[in-house]
Protein backbone atom coordinates (compact mmCIF):
# COMPACT_ATOMS: atom_id res chain seq x y z
CA UNK A 1 0.00 0.00 0.00
CA UNK A 2 1.44 2.99 -1.14
CA UNK A 3 0.64 7.11 -0.46
CA UNK A 4 1.38 9.25 -2.90
CA UNK A 5 0.69 13.06 -1.64
CA UNK A 6 -1.14 15.42 -4.00
CA UNK A 7 -3.28 18.45 -4.46
CA UNK A 8 -6.03 16.16 -5.73
CA UNK A 9 -8.09 14.25 -2.56
CA UNK A 10 -10.28 12.44 -5.19
CA UNK A 11 -9.32 10.86 -8.33
CA UNK A 12 -12.33 8.84 -10.10
CA UNK A 13 -11.03 7.25 -13.57
CA UNK A 14 -13.28 5.46 -15.91
CA UNK A 15 -15.27 4.21 -13.14
CA UNK A 16 -18.13 1.64 -14.34
CA UNK A 17 -20.96 0.00 -11.91
CA UNK A 18 -23.46 -2.11 -12.79
CA UNK A 19 -26.03 -4.63 -10.73
CA UNK A 20 -27.25 -7.77 -12.32
CA UNK A 21 -26.89 -9.64 -15.72
CA UNK A 22 -27.56 -9.50 -19.45
CA UNK A 23 -30.63 -7.64 -20.63
CA UNK A 24 -31.60 -7.02 -16.73
CA UNK A 25 -28.38 -5.23 -16.04
CA UNK A 26 -28.65 -1.86 -14.32
CA UNK A 27 -25.94 0.50 -15.64
CA UNK A 28 -25.27 2.64 -12.48
CA UNK A 29 -22.09 4.44 -13.80
CA UNK A 30 -20.90 3.86 -17.23
CA UNK A 31 -17.32 5.56 -17.41
CA UNK A 32 -17.13 8.69 -14.72
CA UNK A 33 -14.02 10.21 -14.06
CA UNK A 34 -13.37 13.38 -12.17
CA UNK A 35 -11.00 15.20 -9.68
CA UNK A 36 -11.80 16.97 -6.17
CA UNK A 37 -9.19 19.31 -5.41
CA UNK A 38 -8.14 19.34 -1.59
CA UNK A 39 -9.83 21.81 0.53
CA UNK A 40 -13.21 22.05 -2.12
CA UNK A 41 -16.72 21.57 -1.50
CA UNK A 42 -18.09 19.60 -4.91
CA UNK A 43 -21.96 18.82 -5.03
CA UNK A 44 -22.71 16.67 -6.72
CA UNK A 45 -25.99 16.66 -8.57
CA UNK A 46 -28.75 14.35 -10.09
CA UNK A 47 -32.05 12.90 -9.69
CA UNK A 48 -33.14 10.12 -8.06
CA UNK A 49 -31.58 7.03 -9.78
CA UNK A 50 -28.60 9.04 -11.37
CA UNK A 51 -25.72 7.03 -9.87
CA UNK A 52 -25.01 9.43 -7.09
CA UNK A 53 -25.30 6.83 -4.35
CA UNK A 54 -23.69 4.22 -6.12
CA UNK A 55 -20.89 6.74 -6.45
CA UNK A 56 -20.48 8.16 -3.44
CA UNK A 57 -20.40 4.25 -1.74
CA UNK A 58 -17.55 3.65 -4.41
CA UNK A 59 -15.47 6.72 -3.81
CA UNK A 60 -15.88 5.87 -0.07
CA UNK A 61 -15.07 2.47 0.08
CA UNK A 62 -17.96 0.81 0.99
CA UNK A 63 -18.64 -0.47 -3.02
CA UNK A 64 -16.19 -1.44 -5.87
CA UNK A 65 -16.36 -0.44 -9.00
CA UNK A 66 -17.04 -2.99 -12.32
CA UNK A 67 -14.16 -1.47 -13.69
CA UNK A 68 -11.94 1.98 -13.33
CA UNK A 69 -9.45 3.41 -10.50
CA UNK A 70 -10.88 5.34 -7.15
CA UNK A 71 -7.71 7.67 -5.39
CA UNK A 72 -8.54 8.72 -2.47
CA UNK A 73 -5.94 11.16 -0.45
CA UNK A 74 -3.00 9.49 -2.28
CA UNK A 75 -3.96 5.91 -1.91
CA UNK A 76 -5.64 3.82 -4.33
CA UNK A 77 -8.57 1.58 -3.43
CA UNK A 78 -7.95 -1.36 -5.04
CA UNK A 79 -4.65 -1.86 -3.65
CA UNK A 80 -6.20 -1.84 0.02
CA UNK A 81 -7.61 -5.24 0.50
CA UNK A 82 -10.47 -5.50 3.29
CA UNK A 83 -8.37 -4.34 6.33
CA UNK A 84 -7.01 -1.30 4.48
CA UNK A 85 -10.00 0.01 3.34
CA UNK A 86 -11.69 -0.25 7.02
CA UNK A 87 -8.80 1.85 8.52
CA UNK A 88 -9.07 4.40 5.59
CA UNK A 89 -13.09 4.54 6.14
CA UNK A 90 -12.47 4.62 9.90
CA UNK A 91 -9.47 7.36 9.55
CA UNK A 92 -9.51 9.46 6.25
CA UNK A 93 -13.29 9.67 5.40
CA UNK A 94 -16.36 11.06 7.65
CA UNK A 95 -19.71 9.91 6.30
CA UNK A 96 -23.17 11.58 6.36
CA UNK A 97 -26.30 10.16 5.49
CA UNK A 98 -30.25 11.83 4.73
CA UNK A 99 -30.98 9.20 7.83
CA UNK A 100 -28.47 10.89 10.54
CA UNK A 101 -27.92 7.28 11.77
CA UNK A 102 -27.90 8.54 15.56
CA UNK A 103 -27.83 5.84 18.18
CA UNK A 104 -31.30 6.60 19.98
CA UNK A 105 -29.95 6.03 23.31
CA UNK A 106 -26.88 7.56 23.72
CA UNK A 107 -26.39 11.64 23.72
CA UNK A 108 -25.28 14.21 21.74
CA UNK A 109 -21.75 13.99 22.98
CA UNK A 110 -21.42 10.08 22.98
CA UNK A 111 -22.95 9.28 19.58
CA UNK A 112 -20.57 12.24 18.35
CA UNK A 113 -17.76 9.98 20.55
CA UNK A 114 -18.16 6.59 18.92
CA UNK A 115 -15.40 7.03 16.43
CA UNK A 116 -13.35 8.20 18.56
CA UNK A 117 -13.96 5.12 21.01
CA UNK A 118 -13.48 2.60 18.19
CA UNK A 119 -10.15 3.79 17.27
CA UNK A 120 -9.58 3.87 21.50
CA UNK A 121 -8.66 7.24 21.78
CA UNK A 122 -7.59 8.41 24.80
CA UNK A 123 -10.69 9.46 27.10
CA UNK A 124 -9.57 12.72 27.69
CA UNK A 125 -8.55 13.25 23.97
CA UNK A 126 -12.19 12.16 23.27
CA UNK A 127 -13.96 14.67 25.56
CA UNK A 128 -12.14 17.90 24.21
CA UNK A 129 -12.45 16.98 20.78
CA UNK A 130 -16.51 15.88 21.41
CA UNK A 131 -16.89 19.59 22.74
CA UNK A 132 -15.08 21.52 20.39
CA UNK A 133 -17.20 19.51 17.56
CA UNK A 134 -20.26 20.06 19.26
CA UNK A 135 -19.51 23.68 19.66
CA UNK A 136 -18.60 23.78 16.02
CA UNK A 137 -22.15 22.43 14.76
CA UNK A 138 -23.59 25.23 17.43
CA UNK A 139 -24.98 22.14 19.98
CA UNK A 140 -22.81 23.06 22.82
CA UNK A 141 -25.58 23.46 25.18
CA UNK A 142 -27.33 19.95 23.54
CA UNK A 143 -24.37 17.73 24.71
CA UNK A 144 -26.60 15.83 27.01
CA UNK A 145 -29.88 15.44 25.41
CA UNK A 146 -30.61 12.12 22.97
CA UNK A 147 -31.96 12.02 19.75
CA UNK A 148 -35.32 11.82 20.29
CA UNK A 149 -34.83 15.28 22.36
CA UNK A 150 -33.42 17.04 18.86
CA UNK A 151 -35.09 18.83 15.67
CA UNK A 152 -34.36 17.15 12.51
CA UNK A 153 -31.50 19.92 11.93
CA UNK A 154 -30.35 19.33 14.99
CA UNK A 155 -29.50 15.72 14.37
CA UNK A 156 -28.01 16.24 11.31
CA UNK A 157 -25.65 18.66 13.08
CA UNK A 158 -24.88 15.97 15.37
CA UNK A 159 -24.44 13.49 12.64
CA UNK A 160 -22.04 16.10 11.17
CA UNK A 161 -20.08 16.20 14.07
CA UNK A 162 -19.64 12.38 14.57
CA UNK A 163 -18.31 12.14 10.82
CA UNK A 164 -15.73 14.88 11.91
CA UNK A 165 -14.63 13.13 15.49
CA UNK A 166 -11.51 11.68 13.37
CA UNK A 167 -10.31 13.92 11.59
CA UNK A 168 -11.20 12.55 8.38
CA UNK A 169 -9.55 14.73 4.88
CA UNK A 170 -12.70 13.32 3.27
CA UNK A 171 -16.34 14.22 4.09
CA UNK A 172 -19.06 12.36 1.96
CA UNK A 173 -22.89 13.29 2.38
CA UNK A 174 -25.61 11.79 0.52
CA UNK A 175 -28.63 14.11 0.17
CA UNK A 176 -27.67 15.35 3.55
CA UNK A 177 -30.82 17.95 3.74
CA UNK A 178 -33.33 15.31 2.27
CA UNK A 179 -34.91 14.88 5.02
CA UNK A 180 -34.93 18.45 6.31
CA UNK A 181 -37.54 21.85 5.21
CA UNK A 182 -35.69 24.17 2.73
CA UNK A 183 -34.36 26.32 5.48
CA UNK A 184 -32.58 23.93 7.23
CA UNK A 185 -31.37 22.09 5.07
CA UNK A 186 -29.72 25.55 3.62
CA UNK A 187 -28.75 25.84 7.24
CA UNK A 188 -27.09 22.76 7.15
CA UNK A 189 -25.67 23.19 3.94
CA UNK A 190 -23.70 26.16 5.10
CA UNK A 191 -22.66 24.21 8.09
CA UNK A 192 -20.68 22.04 6.08
CA UNK A 193 -19.22 24.94 3.46
CA UNK A 194 -17.97 26.46 7.09
CA UNK A 195 -16.24 23.00 8.32
CA UNK A 196 -14.93 22.57 4.92
CA UNK A 197 -12.81 26.06 5.62
CA UNK A 198 -12.26 25.33 9.74
CA UNK A 199 -11.38 22.13 9.82
CA UNK A 200 -9.41 22.38 6.38
CA UNK A 201 -11.36 19.01 4.89
CA UNK A 202 -12.55 18.02 1.62
CA UNK A 203 -16.23 17.46 1.05
CA UNK A 204 -18.20 15.71 -1.75
CA UNK A 205 -21.84 16.13 -1.41
CA UNK A 206 -24.81 14.59 -3.06
CA UNK A 207 -27.68 16.96 -3.50
CA UNK A 208 -30.93 16.96 -5.57
CA UNK A 209 -31.68 20.67 -4.18
CA UNK A 210 -31.01 22.68 -6.88
CA UNK A 211 -31.17 25.79 -3.72
CA UNK A 212 -28.56 24.41 -2.57
CA UNK A 213 -25.92 24.31 -5.10
CA UNK A 214 -24.83 27.69 -5.10
CA UNK A 215 -22.91 27.00 -1.60
CA UNK A 216 -20.92 24.73 -3.23
CA UNK A 217 -17.28 25.76 -4.57
CA UNK A 218 -17.91 23.18 -7.86
CA UNK A 219 -20.89 21.15 -9.00
CA UNK A 220 -20.96 17.88 -11.02
CA UNK A 221 -23.93 17.00 -12.92
CA UNK A 222 -24.61 12.55 -12.68
CA UNK A 223 -27.24 12.13 -15.73
CA UNK A 224 -27.77 8.36 -16.12
CA UNK A 225 -24.76 7.15 -14.71
CA UNK A 226 -22.66 9.26 -16.48
CA UNK A 227 -20.44 12.91 -15.86
CA UNK A 228 -22.83 15.59 -17.84
CA UNK A 229 -21.77 19.36 -18.45
CA UNK A 230 -18.10 19.42 -17.91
Amino acid sequence: MTQVVTETMVRVENVRKSYGDSAAAVHALRGVSFEVPRGELVALKGRSGSGKTTLLNIVGGLDVPDEGRVTVDGLDLAELGEDGLLALRRDRIGFVFQSFGLIPILTAAENVGVPMRLRRADAREREERVELLLSLVGLADHAQQRPGELSGGQQQRVAIARALANSPSLLVADEPTGQLDAETGHAVMELLRAVVRSEQVTALVATHDANLLDLADRVLELSDGEIVGT
